[in-house]
């Protein structure tokens, strides 16, 4: 995801700022700055990063502990880049200048950010605020859930990606559900952009499916009760079986092919080959697995990883385009 905020720093242009000039109000870190880490980087022998100010109010934006520091040096000039942008989209930039780098705001501030943003930006995403933030998107839907007028009205948010979805995901895990058992073999990706949903909720839609589950979270997955009161599983009541969606777990077909592609020569023994092996090796795991790892990822770099990730899947998705259009130029 690119934020507005970065468009509108010109990363070239670096000009001496007057330290009495600028204003640290309004800064996402309500503590203040930490005297230690102060002191650490004016003790530094090499000269302080650049920080970013507002122009337009001369609030600082990232640097807050650079600018105490220059000014325990003695120093009344600060080396500076200017934002362009509006209040909002600078407080956003604050936020997560000082979330994915320095000394990291604590959780209290974070989630005082997230309501902050949820109130400026409404139309964004959980998950989009989430990794601003470094907290968890659930923890961001807990906070808007909180803040009842800042959902009056709402249809739609604007994801990660930039691309605008329902805010009630019903009909798009319905009709996700209906493309994977039509074709099983199609990607997360593919039955995102056909459903309007995100990459994950698919896998959640599938991983419900293959557990014989209703593809619809909440009380439809309890189970009801019959006219003389036994209960009805979820998997009886019109909801798909693990048959209707693949004969094999997919984790085993792709283990599968990734054996038979061990066992071709061309690709054992040329170290081009086996690097491939490894990186493809190192996917072969289960939703499961997956899913303990996204647990473990620790809140205040969550928003780095996911972004990493999204980057890593992008170079993924243009590797196999490209092998795709290899194989069709061969043919």
């Amino acid at each position: 995801m690119a934020l507005t905020g970065h468009a509108q720093i010109d990363q070239l242009m670096v000009v001496e700022v007057e330290i009495s000039s600028l204003s640290t109000a309004g800064s996402p870190r309500t503590s203040g700055a930490d005297p230690e880490h102060v002191e650490t980087l004016a003790e530094a022998q090499t000269p302080l990063p650049p920080i970013t100010v507002h122009r337009s109010t001369m609030r600082v934006i990232d640097g807050l502990h650079r600018v105490r520091a220059a000014e325990l040096r003695g120093q009344r000039k600060i080396a500076a880049r200017f934002f362009e942008g509006d209040e909002a989209d600078a407080f956003v930039l604050a936020v997560e200048s000082n979330v994915t780098h320095g000394l990291p705001l604590t959780t209290a501030d974070r989630k005082r950010a997230a309501g902050r943003i949820i109130a400026s930006h409404p139309q964004w995403s959980d998950r989009m605020i989430a990794s601003v933030t470094g907290i968890a998107p659930g923890t961001v839907a807990e906070i808007r859930r909180r803040r009842p007028e800042a959902q009056v009205g709402e249809v739609s948010r604007i994801g990660q990606d930039g691309r605008v979805r329902p805010v009630n995901g019903t009909e798009g895990r319905k009709l996700a559900s209906r493309l994977i058992a039509q074709d099983p073999s199609l990607s997360l990706r593919q039955v995102a952009r056909a459903a309007s949903i995100s990459p994950e909720t698919v896998r959640d839609v599938r991983n419900r499916m293959m557990r014989g589950e209703d593809p619809l979270p909440g009380p439809r997955r309890g189970n009801k009760k019959r006219a003389n009161g036994t209960e009805v599983p979820a998997a009886g009541r019109g909801g798909l079986r693990p048959a209707a969606v693949a004969c094999r777990n997919p984790v085993q077909d792709r283990a599968a092919v990734l054996d038979r592609l061990r066992a071709d020569p061309a690709l054992r023994f040329s170290e081009t080959g086996r690097t491939l092996l490894r990186l493809l090796t190192v996917h072969m795991m289960s939703p499961e697995e997956w899913d303990a790892i996204i647990d473990k990822v620790p809140p205040h770099c969550g928003g780095v990883v996911a972004r990493l990730a999204g980057e890593c899947a992008e170079m993924w998705a243009e590797f196999a385009q490209r092998v795709e259009r290899k194989v069709a130029e061969t043919a």
